[in-house]
């Protein structure tokens, strides 16, 4: 097993499977964050698929993104496969030795940093990371966050809430957000994010990405669903009608709510293994933590799935 496979999760279906039984079409994977209701897929056109993505499709994404996050001009806008591959890269292109990472967040960032030689600090950092909205907790920063050190302002799940986005308020210089397509879209397979920030920065990224780091079909697919703004603002209040909905149920059960977006809720519960072990004889995967047996996460169902839910709680 690698490094990177080692490190906690959601997701990791294959593992629940081969423990509790039963194929892949069996299970409800409510361990990750992932819009449960995906962005429909556009029309592709047959020469995204043997064709290298040209210039065209990638500027063209560019400006969606551009016009969806109300990009500034003095920030550039690059286009990763994934988010995580940005995370992976920014540790070997940043001045620095010493990063501060309030936990608990999402582990990548860490990883990233002790690979590239970095010792992880409380104080006196070089580079400081933040996961806005944090995972697991759904906690948002304030903008005090941004002074001093270097930030590599993560908002994976921020598009949920885009008027708390750090965008259009980056320090020159001394800040990246970094954006995933896949969460809120609900396309995690896409394999798509984006780093805005300065343009020296984004540039070495770039080199570091090397050519056609997205392929031709994310390019299309994130292209129309960035220009879909109607599509967006109607997700959002679904979603948050679908977080409170989740919210009653486990309520009803005895969970207490900790915290959260409306992609993903966190709930204190008494043996948080207890509770995942009982979802999964019932085929739901559920997220826990090694770091505090008490925090269970849920993503939201499909809509199909809700009833199902609630029998096995």
């Amino acid at each position: 097993m690698t490094a990177a496979a080692a490190r906690e999760h959601g997701g990791g279906l294959d593992a629940a499977i081969a423990r509790y039984g039963g194929s892949r079409a069996d299970w409800v994977d409510l361990s990750t964050g992932v819009n449960p209701a995906p962005y429909p897929l556009p029309s592709i056109d047959a020469g995204c698929w043997n064709a290298l993505p040209d210039q065209q499709a990638t500027t063209r994404l560019a400006d969606a993104a551009r016009k969806f996050w109300d990009i500034p001009g003095s920030l550039c806008v690059l286009a990763t496969p994934g988010a995580s591959a940005a995370i992976a890269r920014l540790p070997t292109l940043l001045p620095g030795s010493t990063v501060a990472i309030a936990t608990p967040t999402y582990n990548e960032h860490e990883a990233a940093f002790r690979n590239a030689g970095w010792t992880v600090a409380e104080t006196d950092e070089d580079v400081r990371v933040i996961v806005h909205p944090n995972n697991p907790d759904g906690r948002f920063h304030s903008p005090g966050a941004l002074r001093g050190a270097f930030t590599i302002i993560d908002e994976s799940f921020c598009d949920v809430a885009p008027d708390r986005s750090f965008v259009a308020d980056l320090p020159p210089n001394r800040a990246v957000v970094l954006k995933s397509f896949g969460k809120f879209w609900g396309l995690a397979g896409v394999r798509l994010g984006f780093a805005i920030g300065p343009g020296a920065l984004i540039e070495r990224l770039a080199d570091a990405l090397g050519p056609w780091p997205v392929s031709g079909p994310a390019l299309e697919i994130g292209a129309s669903a960035l220009a879909d703004v109607d599509w967006a603002e109607t997700t959002r209040k679904n979603l948050t009608r679908a977080a409170k909905r989740l919210d009653r149920i486990m309520a009803h059960s005895g969970a207490q709510l900790v915290g959260g977006t409306p992609l993903f809720r966190l709930y204190a519960v008494d043996d948080a293994p207890a509770w995942q072990g009982r979802l999964a004889d019932h085929n739901i995967w559920s997220r826990c933590f090694s770091y505090n047996r008490h925090w269970l996460r849920l993503g939201l169902p499909p809509e199909e799935h809700w009833d199902r839910l609630e029998a096995a709680l």
